[in-house]
């Protein structure tokens, strides 16, 4: 996995290895899975950036829609992804890759 890190995503490689983000779920913060981390010397991101510019977006088009089931669910999650242009998603990355480098060089800090 590390050596495909470093051909796939070398923006997510540190002079160590890779920077994993890391939130509460409990597979990640299990005494396991901390114990592998740090074995294996990678660095994580405590505090990640959250994606603003994807889930404003949803939000507001999610705003007054009703669920019947699954599959309208399922239905509305596919009409949004579907409604919106290449450039949204380029411009949406770009901000979150922005806003991760932010992070990392404030050491996870908080930052505007």
């Amino acid at each position: 996995m590390h050596k495909k890190f470093f051909v796939e995503q070398p923006n997510l490689v540190n002079r160590k290895g890779p920077i994993l983000l890391r939130d509460n779920a409990h597979p990640h913060v299990s005494q396991f899975t901390i114990r592998e981390i740090h074995e294996l010397a990678y660095e994580t991101l405590k505090h990640p950036p959250i994606d603003y510019h994807f889930f404003k977006h949803f939000d507001n088009f999610l705003r007054e829609k009703i669920f019947r089931d699954k599959e309208d669910t399922v239905n509305t999650f596919a009409e949004f992804i579907d409604s919106r242009t290449p450039d949204f998603y380029r411009n949406g990355i770009g901000t979150l890759a922005k806003r991760w480098k932010k992070c990392i060089e404030s050491n996870g800090n908080y930052f505007d």
